[in-house]
């Protein structure tokens, strides 16, 4: 089996890496931050496919990931991935993709789309991927990465889990952030999630019941990379988030999360590509706002393409 150095440690890279080292490769995880410092560890992390794309692919991936995560949940304190019980508000099955006639459970009910979906906590599902990697010999390592030569040097194969970071590494103008804004509130004793589009802005407002507070939202402001919380943002988060489930509102605010969702123009990148100086780059980047949807299923696209 070759080497393989994996850039960029989020959920599809450490995912990613996962699935290589299980298959008998030696990985490598060059990673500029700390899991618990990337884009992924902001997640409010429902499973849902959104602001995702192509269309064709999305719900194959997406399903394949459910299937894991179904799995995972069966240890939700070690795998940090939980079995959780919420509406969709305003939604309908013949809204959606194919996809979602093969959701077990969900039912149609007067105020949406009542389903029982993987909640995943990413600080822990972060850590538990490290360590999970870690017992199948590979490694993960704080190193930033100015261009897939230096990776090719060492390696292989190369596999480009960049998020942002591909816009310059894969000279790719096609990837912009898409800026989203959470508040994390005390939980008043809410057990179950709640999502519903919000027609003034254009954004989903939503209410995920975490371990570690109750996670308000959001945003989704396109080119926008600022990672200040704007306040007036915030209280209106809270305040569209009180009005599906107004306990809301007297809730203490515990702190404010920013990150930038790497969306891609042509959607979701996976592919394999020679590099000019020797070696072989595997793509797989462009996820959007669903990145720990379809993770297993592009880590395992992804690995196919790595041989």
């Amino acid at each position: 089996m070759p080497d393989v150095i994996v850039v960029g440690g989020g959920v599809s890279g450490l995912t990613t890496a996962v699935v290589l080292a299980e298959r008998g490769h030696r990985v490598r995880v060059w990673s500029r931050d700390a899991a618990g410092d990337t884009t992924s560890a902001v997640a409010g992390a429902l499973w849902w496919p959104y602001r995702i794309e192509p269309a064709r692919s999305v719900g194959d991936w997406a399903l394949e990931t459910l299937a894991v995560h179904e799995e995972l949940a069966a240890d939700p304190e070690e795998t940090g991935v939980r079995m959780v019980a919420g509406v969709h508000l305003g939604e309908r099955l013949a809204g959606l993709g194919p996809w979602a006639a093969r959701l077990r459970g969900a039912v149609e009910v007067a105020e949406g789309l009542r389903v029982t979906l993987p909640l995943i906590s990413m600080p822990d599902h972060l850590a538990w991927l490290e360590r999970r990697l870690r017992a199948a010999d590979g490694t993960v390592e704080r190193r930033t990465v100015t261009g897939f030569g230096e990776a090719a040097a060492e390696a292989e194969v190369v596999v480009d889990c960049a998020g942002l970071g591909a816009a310059a590494l894969a000279s790719d103008d096609g990837m912009r952030p898409v800026r989203g804004q959470l508040v994390l509130v005390e939980n008043p004793g809410i057990t179950e999630w709640s999502a519903a589009p919000d027609p003034a802005t254009g954004w989903t407002t939503y209410v995920f019941p975490q371990p570690y507070g109750l996670v308000l939202g959001g945003t989704a402001q396109d080119d926008d990379r600022s990672l200040e919380p704007d306040p007036r943002i915030a209280a209106g988060i809270v305040a569209r988030c009180a009005r599906i489930r107004p306990e809301i509102a007297g809730a203490r605010v515990l702190g404010h999360r920013v990150g930038l969702r790497p969306a891609r123009d042509a959607g979701v990148r996976i592919e394999a590509e020679e590099l000019p100086g020797g070696g072989r780059v595997v793509h797989n980047y462009g996820h959007g706002g669903a990145g720990v949807t379809v993770a297993w299923g592009c880590a395992r696209e992804a690995a196919r393409l790595v041989g």
